[in-house]
């Protein structure tokens, strides 16, 4: 599990709370019900207003895995097909059918298995390729929907100050109430920028990340399995995977 989001989310949530502790105001005054209930369901309302039930139902569904999920690592799925690839000019391409059946990677797993079946390389590059194209299309809608959620918030919580002070100007005759009133009707602003910029927008980017990693590990995959198809020599299919992958940073060398 890489705990990056939900470390991000928890640390944003304690300094805004932090700095109202710090500032002297009690952190329960901004938990008013109507604010709550006009931004957080408001924004979901319109959120859903934009897109299909479908699209709404999976883009929930898609954030615990990505709150969840571990980076994938590309190097071992790089020594993984290199391992294939020498058994492979070994034994054979059928050699690796009961090999198949253990990788974990249901990608590899498959594209592996029809390499196996005989499939045709340009087929088999197209097939893959047109999976990736529809994992990355899928995710690139989940960001989506969470980035639209997180341009609506700020406005949905706009109206409900412009509500709430309605109210206010209708009390004038009660100057006392006023300043709770009017510091009252900005709890809306605050949800709406709050619920954008902490939980929305680092969402939609989260996932968006996920899948990037997702798929240079699915891409990588694909050229492996062309190689070991081919009976590629396995040095080189190590090296030509390992220069698609990110340089990673040099290690520092102690004074």
């Amino acid at each position: 599990m890489d705990p990056a989001g939900l470390i991000g989310i928890v640390l944003a949530f304690g300094a805004i709370f932090g700095a109202l502790v710090i500032e002297g105001a009690d952190p329960m005054s901004i938990f008013l019900p109507a604010p709550l209930l006009l931004v957080w369901v408001g924004t979901i309302g319109v959120g859903i207003a934009g897109h299909t039930v479908k699209d709404v139902l999976s883009s929930f569904a898609a954030v615990p895995r990505a709150l969840r999920s571990k980076a994938p690592d590309p190097s071992a799925t790089v020594d993984t097909v290199v391992d294939l690839a020498d058994r492979a000019r070994r034994e054979g391409l059928l050699a690796l059918e009961d090999a198949a059946k253990d990788i974990d990677d249901q990608f590899l797993r498959n594209g592996l298995q029809a390499a196996i079946d005989g499939t045709d390389p340009e087929d088999l590059r197209i097939i893959l390729e047109d999976r990736i194209a529809t994992k990355r299309t899928q995710d690139r809608v989940h960001s989506k929907y969470f980035q639209d959620m997180g341009g609506y918030a700020p406005t949905i919580g706009i109206i409900g100050t412009v509500i709430s002070l309605v109210h206010v100007l209708e009390n004038l005759a009660d100057p006392a109430s006023l300043g709770h009133s009017i510091a009252a009707a900005f709890v809306a602003t605050l949800w709406g920028i709050l619920s954008a910029n902490v939980v929305w927008l680092p969402l939609s980017t989260r996932i968006k990340r996920i899948s990037d990693l997702e798929c240079q590990q699915m891409e990588v995959t694909l050229e492996g399995l062309l190689a070991v198809q081919a009976g590629a020599n396995p040095r080189l299919v190590g090296e030509r995977l390992r220069s698609l992958l990110p340089e990673k940073a040099p290690a520092k060398v102690a004074a």
